[in-house]
């Protein structure tokens, strides 16, 4: 019985006004303890990635962290509630990043591409765009901003948060799908 007090000694209201009244690192981490597998939880559920669960958990306990330290909670009794709004408003920041980058792909990879190499009779170039298109994002987004954005593998290896010698698998093995769908052609 004393070790679950013990766990448990402060309650969400103490545990929001002792780190609201100044650097409480005790409280903080009390506070990750008690919610990081709540918002884990939340972040597998609806992004579905391990990875990205994780990321939203750092990311939502630091927002709750430095709102409390600035005492912007306007309800500290309802710090859950908080802490579940700041975790619905972030995974609908990252989908809507998600969509609008797939939507910008989608629409510059077809005009781009078949703009690339206009004066190449060998290849079609709608059949080109279509073999753009089945390749897997971040396949299409190296290939898209390699070869239309001109940007260097840094560029690249900085923009997708991987080595260098990654981006160059990545286009090695992108280009080599895009010759098999070209028919060899290319």
């Amino acid at each position: 019985m004393a070790i679950e007090q013990n766990e448990d000694q402060f309650s969400d209201l103490e545990l929001v006004h002792r780190i609201s009244t100044g650097n409480d690192r005790d409280a903080e981490a009390e506070l990750f303890r008690r919610m990081a597998p709540r918002v884990r939880l939340y972040g597998l559920r609806h992004l579905r990635d391990q990875h990205a669960a994780d990321d939203l958990t750092q990311q939502v306990l630091m927002t709750t962290i430095e709102a409390l330290r600035a005492a912007r909670l306007r309800e500290p009794d309802k710090l859950v509630s908080f802490m579940l709004r700041t975790c619905r408003m972030t995974v609908l920041d990252i989908r809507r990043g998600a969509h609008r980058k797939q939507r910008l792909l989608e629409q510059f990879v077809a005009e781009q591409l078949v703009s690339v190499e206009p004066s190449s009779p060998s290849v079609d170039q709608e059949q080109l765009a279509r073999c753009v298109q089945l390749l897997k994002e971040r396949e299409r987004t190296v290939i898209v901003m390699s070869f239309y954005d001109e940007k260097t593998a840094a560029d690249l290896a900085s923009f997708l948060r991987v080595s260098e010698g990654n981006v160059r698998v990545i286009r090695h093995r992108a280009l080599h799908q895009l010759r098999q769908c070209l028919g060899g052609t290319a």
